[in-house]
């Protein structure tokens, strides 16, 4: 087993939240790193820059909110939603979105590898929506006992996003999680119920 890359403590972190570069995307490095309550973030051909923000953007499942036409759409079962059906194409799908310059982050082959590797351990976990036969939309993230760390989510039709990501939450919520993690702030997450936490609190849950 490989030696996890060593961080600095979390209070070193910049004032946006960038704690330090370099190191892997060894399991053991992934793990370590999101039980610390760091998560890597960059854009492809740089180094692996890792952050560890505060605030961070959370959820918490009981407080999700779903919009009237949301739950227009829940009712109408146009779409599916499944667990783990579909892992190595939603972090795909994800890569190629943010490959158009529509994310921060660009997931290349390195970081699709490196999360099919965490899934296939049972550490990662996908989330899919299904219209038909056809992948819409999708979201992947890192489970940590009662907290899941939401890493990237992406979409093809209309309400897809929001439909994938209500569903989500509510498997979470009936299987005991306590906390989503959400990273960043932005305001879809906020819409449906996401809100700033102090990075001390966040480390009290990982605990």
């Amino acid at each position: 087993m490989n030696t996890p890359f060593t961080f600095p403590p979390v209070e070193k972190a910049r004032f946006d939240g960038l704690l330090a570069s370099g190191g892997d995307l060894e399991p053991e490095t992934l793990e370590l790193a999101y039980r610390s309550g760091i998560f890597p973030n960059f854009h492809s051909g740089q180094p692996i820059y890792w952050w560890s923000p505060d605030p961070r953007c959370v959820l918490f499942p009981d407080k999700l909110r779903i919009s009237d036409s949301m739950r227009k759409v829940l009712r109408d079962d146009e779409f599916r939603f499944s667990v783990d059906e579909a892992f190595a194409r939603v972090i795909h799908h994800c890569g190629m979105l943010n490959r158009r310059g529509q994310s921060i982050t660009w997931i290349d082959k390195d970081m699709e590898a490196a999360y099919i590797r965490l899934h296939d351990l049972g550490l990662a976990h996908s989330f899919e929506c299904w219209h038909g036969d056809e992948l819409v939309g999708g979201l992947y993230g890192i489970r940590l006992e009662r907290v899941f760390c939401g890493e990237s989510m992406f979409h093809r039709e209309s309400n897809a996003s929001k439909f994938v990501f209500i569903r989500f939450v509510q498997y979470l919520k009936r299987n005991g999680f306590e906390l989503i993690d959400c990273q960043f702030h932005n305001k879809h997450l906020e819409s449906l119920g996401a809100e700033m936490m102090r990075r001390k609190d966040y480390l009290e849950y990982l605990k």
